[in-house]
């Protein structure tokens, strides 16, 4: 079996599928996230010039993180610092230089958006990206599989010798089971029990759980199948996964308390009776006397 061809010709010009790949899949996340900024009554006028920067934030601190991890083989060749057509991007590196970027930019573009509750939208869509970025990312680049394997599902890719465990395939998966759980706690959240809308609870529950489930997915993914033992590169990307799984349990923690607060509010005002109408006298009526007891006319 052949290798994924990680590029092709059309005339003169070569085109890589990594590339195309990641092209893809931004533009899929702009489209669902400004999808989901209507459905929720956001303005959207301002969202693309700041997706564009993010883009390129997430771009370079992608590719920074990567080199920092792999400095062994950079250093003998400075040249490939810039190939990021060959592949190399770091998720967390992304994340670093794209979440703050993006704060920055929406809440000067769009301020009325809380920051807590752009935090929720967003996650979903970034889990979802991710799981599309695998296949048409890594999984067309070079040397883009995981360690040696001789099990069935073992895949050629270009720039590894013998079959490889399809990391992307597997991560994929991954990345949109978790997406899955994070849309399904976000309809949960979105009712009360006798199915009513629910609007104007404190954010966080979303964003926690999907920074606590990808942290321990990517770590054990570099664990199991990508990282190697000692290595830089690989005690980073672990590190940076248990640091987001810690990350993760405060937000949720700190959400809970406010959730508790905010479901007491809630209840004291269901709980509290509306005011009673005001009542007006009634009109006396037609060629009755209006002038008050004891205070009329001789007999």
């Amino acid at each position: 079996m052949r290798p994924v061809p990680v590029a092709f010709h059309i005339g003169p010009l070569q085109v890589h599928t990594y590339g195309i790949g990641l092209a893809l899949t931004f533009w899929f996340g702009y489209t669902y996230f400004e999808r989901r900024l209507k459905k929720n009554g956001y303005p959207v006028d301002w969202f693309l010039p700041v997706f564009l920067w993010i883009i390129l934030a997430a771009i370079v601190g992608a590719r920074v993180m990567h080199v920092l991890a792999n400095l062994n083989v950079y250093w003998h060749d400075p040249a490939g610092i810039i190939a990021i057509w060959h592949g190399g991007l770091s998720s967390f590196g992304g994340i670093l230089a794209a979440v703050p970027t993006g704060v920055v930019l929406f809440r000067r573009r769009c301020p009325e958006l809380a920051l807590g509750r752009a935090l929720d939208l967003v996650i979903p869509v970034l889990m979802a990206s991710w799981a599309i970025g695998r296949l048409l990312g890594p999984q067309l680049m070079y040397a883009g599989g995981g360690h040696p394997t001789t099990q069935w599902f073992g895949m050629y890719y270009a720039g590894q010798v013998g079959r490889r465990l399809p990391v992307p395939i597997f991560q994929a998966m991954e990345d949109f089971s978790v997406y899955v759980i994070l849309i399904l706690i976000e309809r949960a959240l979105d009712r009360w029990p006798d199915g009513t809308r629910r609007t104007g609870y404190p954010p966080g529950i979303v964003l926690g759980t999907g920074m606590i489930l990808w942290g321990i997915e990517r770590s054990l993914d570099e664990h199991l199948w990508l990282g190697e033992d000692g290595g830089l590169g690989s005690d980073l990307v672990q590190i940076a996964g248990a640091l987001l799984v810690v990350g993760g349990i405060i937000v949720l923690v700190r959400t809970r308390s406010r959730w508790r607060e905010w479901l007491r509010t809630h209840h004291a005002l269901q709980a509290t009776p509306a005011p009673a109408p005001a009542t007006t006298a009634p009109a006396p009526a037609s060629g009755a006397s209006e002038t008050a007891p004891g205070e009329g006319g001789s007999s």
